[in-house]
């Protein structure tokens, strides 16, 4: 039985990191508990861990559910000088989806249900 889980990313310089993912997150780590390591509680249970270390270029994608996947990309090409990315679809696909990385490598994404009614039933769960 699995009933958390947690994901690592690495960044080269803490300071940045930390700031750049408050940014991204909206907000300050839920936890600290060393110099060089940070976490925040994404939706119960999910932890995003943020270490300083030897980057892994091309590791992930980690992609976040949002209500307004458009809205979202926008937001972080302005505040977080992100390059433009592309948003996909697929008719099997029940969700859009886009990707694009951080300023270490670490791939990051977004995703959208395309029916609101079950993103709702996710969001409420």
């Amino acid at each position: 039985m699995y009933f958390e889980m947690t994901t690592q990313v690495r960044v080269s310089d803490m300071k940045e990191g930390r700031e750049w993912y408050e940014k991204l997150l909206k907000k300050k780590p839920d936890f600290i508990p060393h110099a060089g390591f940070v976490e925040w509680e994404l939706v119960p249970g999910c932890w995003l861990q943020v270490a300083e270390g030897t980057v892994t270029e091309g590791s992930g994608p980690l992609r976040l559910g949002v209500p307004d996947i458009v809205g979202e990309r926008e937001r972080v090409i302005s505040e977080l000088n992100i390059d433009h990315f592309e948003i996909y679809s697929r008719p099997e696909v029940p969700v859009k989806w886009g990707t694009f990385s951080d300023p270490w490598g670490n791939r990051l994404g977004f995703y959208e249900y395309l029916d609101k009614d079950e993103e709702q039933l996710r969001i409420k769960g």
